[in-house]
């Protein structure tokens, strides 16, 4: 079962960049963080631009957004255990008012739901959240399988751990395939140099 998909719904509150960066010093995120967190935003924004280029109902805002604080609950978590997509995705939607900002966050980790070619479009949001933080390690722009060899490395302690990330490694290749077939750019050869599809 599919979660419920938020299309853009001009009433919804979106933060622009400024307002990101008070809620990071709000909720103590420290500086790599928030160097990641910046980086995750522009991948996304980036895919989200050539997306609306493609005419996509796409709200570039709120997908740089939801870039921008998807790790919004990890200082918390790290301290004190949790979560931190899911206090994260608590945090914005008392914060922002945006119930699909606050679903980026709380998926950004792993999508609950099918990932296929019908999907892209209605989820694009979380989905490409997903995609770009698995682009971005610690505060460097590398290849889903960089990203994956450290998170094998630094979490997959035992077995139960090592297929659960090898499940989100799948899930985030089936996201790329679909994602550069529909948009007629393959994602995971792009760089981001600048910040740009390149």
């Amino acid at each position: 079962m599919n979660p419920i998909p938020f299309p853009y719904n001009p009433s919804w509150p979106v933060p622009d960049k400024n307002e990101c960066v008070s809620l990071w010093a709000k909720f103590n995120m420290p500086e790599h963080i928030r160097k990641h967190c910046d980086l995750v935003g522009e991948i996304a924004k980036c895919i989200a631009q050539l997306a609306l280029e493609k005419g996509w109902d796409v709200n570039v805002d709120a997908v740089y957004a939801a870039g921008l604080l998807h790790d919004l609950g990890k200082a918390y978590c790290i301290k004190h255990g949790g979560a931190h997509s899911q206090l994260g995705a608590s945090l914005v939607m008392e914060h922002t008012g945006n119930p699909a900002i606050a679903q980026g966050v709380m998926h950004h980790v792993f999508w609950p739901g099918d990932i296929n070619i019908n999907n892209i479009k209605q989820f694009f949001l979380p989905l490409v959240i997903i995609y770009s933080d698995k682009r971005v390690k610690h505060t460097k722009v590398v290849s889903i399988e960089e990203r994956f060899e450290d998170l094998f490395q630094r979490y997959g302690t035992n077995i139960k751990k090592r297929n659960l990330i090898q499940k989100s490694k799948d899930q985030v290749l089936a996201i790329a395939s679909n994602f550069s077939k529909i948009l007629g750019v393959d994602l995971n050869a792009c760089p981001f140099d600048s910040r740009r599809l390149v």
